[in-house]
């Protein structure tokens, strides 16, 4: 697929990819997400890739949908829009190897959206953040309803959604929906730093961290803790990463994964 609205650059084992449509505010619409769903399959398929980070070009992460592309559908094509989006961000929520989103600017409706569906969040000073659909007489439609309260808690996530009110950085990283505020220009470079750091680290361990950790969430205690031994248990072993990582840690060196 030939891709208008994404732009992607590769730095060693980071993937580097930039929402490119400044003047609409890198709105979301139907081009935007097919293109993400192709660019989840490219950097899946590249085996040196180990952290996946997304930012927006111009003043905006994502200053929300298209409502352009909204305002004319009746009830059934609205449902199937939101499917549309809620399928590509549970594709990017899926993906094996880690997601940063380094928000820039506006993270607003669909934008926040996109931004809770990855791993976590780092934010420029600048950042504002949040669900003003309630202003157009509509809720989120990308599984904003979802996964705010469980990343802030319900009376947060609640607050956020009927006031539609927009949020800076500081409050955002006090409710736990960023986890890092950087000063505005050395946002990239703060997040890029960030991936090289996990980029580091032992890829299988990496993966299966984000693997154990979400399906965790969807599971009891005790079954959870079952499946951590399992992948604990799996990274043992005559070849194995944790073989590699304990004897350079009790030689002094640096593993060589």
């Amino acid at each position: 697929m030939e891709f208008e609205i994404l732009k992607l650059e590769t730095k060693e084992q980071i993937a580097l990819v930039t929402i490119s449509r400044p003047k609409a505010l890198n709105a979301l619409n139907t081009r935007f997400f097919n293109e993400m769903d192709a660019m989840i399959e490219k950097i899946g398929g590249m085996p040196g890739i180990r952290v996946m980070v997304i930012t927006g070009e111009g003043k905006a992460f994502v200053a929300g949908a298209d409502i352009a592309e909204m305002v004319n559908k009746n009830s059934e094509e609205g449902t199937a829009f939101s499917r549309l989006g809620q399928n590509t961000f549970r594709s990017l929520e899926k993906m094996e190897i880690p997601v940063i989103a380094a928000i820039n600017g506006f993270a607003l409706g669909g934008g926040l959206e996109l931004a809770m569906a990855c791993d976590f969040r780092i934010a420029g000073a600048k950042a504002k953040f949040g669900q003003p659909e309630v202003n157009l007489g509509l809720i989120p439609g990308y599984a904003g309803t979802q996964r705010l309260p469980r990343l802030v808690g319900l009376a947060d996530a609640l607050y956020l959604l009927m006031t539609a009110d927009m949020i800076g950085a500081e409050d955002a990283l006090r409710i736990g929906l960023v986890q890092k505020v950087t000063e505005q220009e050395n946002l990239l470079d703060e997040t890029m730093k960030i991936a090289g750091n996990i980029a580091s680290k032992g890829p299988k361990a990496v993966k299966l961290i984000k693997a154990v950790t979400r399906q965790g969430l969807t599971m009891d205690f005790d079954k959870g803790s079952q499946l951590e031994s399992e992948k604990f248990g799996s990274l043992f072993g005559k070849g194995n990463e944790g073989e590699t990582g304990m004897k350079a840690f009790l030689n002094k060196e640096q593993p060589k994964w």
